[in-house]
């Protein structure tokens, strides 16, 4: 080989890792900032104290987590555990997230065919999955809870009684509503420790319920908040 084939072969290869994700499987740790990432990439650990975290279609990375912002995670995500304070989180489709998907401040949202190995919570702020295996237990406090269409939750749900320590979180005095959707199953105990509205469709399985008197439906949604 010619010294001038050599050359041309080691830009060549050069030009091919320069074109791979430069943060590939690294840590992306910063104080203030978003973090982005790059679809099919693979990370390490995510964080950011201010900032919003964005996991592109098919990123595979470790935990993921921010004090001040909303967690993105899109279509075919793989991840350790997504966790925010004040923000809301909203997972794609097909995610695996080994960990919870959890929050204080804000709420969850977790799309069709997915799987949450740990617990999927939030203190203050609406919960909902579709068509999703969760692992643990569906845990809130002020909000309102929906284990979606074709769900299945191997733990149980429960509903904290509000605390003074919570302060400054606004607690509603409007009765939360707790939906257990059509062909949904709660393998574990419902516990409800603050008063509840509590509907369970007709080909719905749950366990068994503490606090709340379970109202049957048979159509494809719940009734609305005004027939509560």
């Amino acid at each position: 080989m010619s010294r001038l084939q050599t050359l041309v072969l080691a830009l060549a290869c050069a030009a091919s890792a320069a074109a791979a994700p430069a943060l590939a499987s690294d840590d992306i740790v910063r104080t203030n900032g978003a973090v982005t990432t790059e679809p099919g990439a693979n990370y390490g650990r995510l964080a950011t104290t201010n900032g919003s975290i964005r996991l592109a279609d098919g990123v595979t990375a470790g935990e993921a987590s921010t004090t001040n912002g909303s967690i993105a995670a899109g279509s075919g995500v793989t991840s350790d555990g997504l966790s925010t304070v004040n923000g809301s989180i909203r997972v794609g489709e097909r995610a695996r997230i080994a960990g919870d998907v959890r929050t204080v401040n804000g709420s969850v949202l977790v799309g069709r065919g997915s799987r949450v190995g740990g617990d999927v919570a939030s203190v203050n702020g609406a919960l909902g999955v579709i068509a999703t295996e969760v692992g643990g237990d569906m845990r809130i406090a002020n909000g309102d809870l929906t284990v979606g269409v074709d769900s299945h939750v191997r733990g149980g749900v429960h509903v904290a009684k509000p605390s003074a320590n919570w302060m400054p979180i606004r607690v509603s005095t409007r009765r939360q509503r707790v939906v257990i959707g059509p062909r949904a199953v709660v393998d574990g105990p419902l516990v409800f420790e603050r008063e509840v509205v509590l509907y369970v469709h007709d080909s719905a399985r749950i366990g068994p319920v503490t606090g709340a008197e379970p109202v049957r439906f048979s159509t494809p949604t719940a009734p609305t908040r005004d027939e509560d």
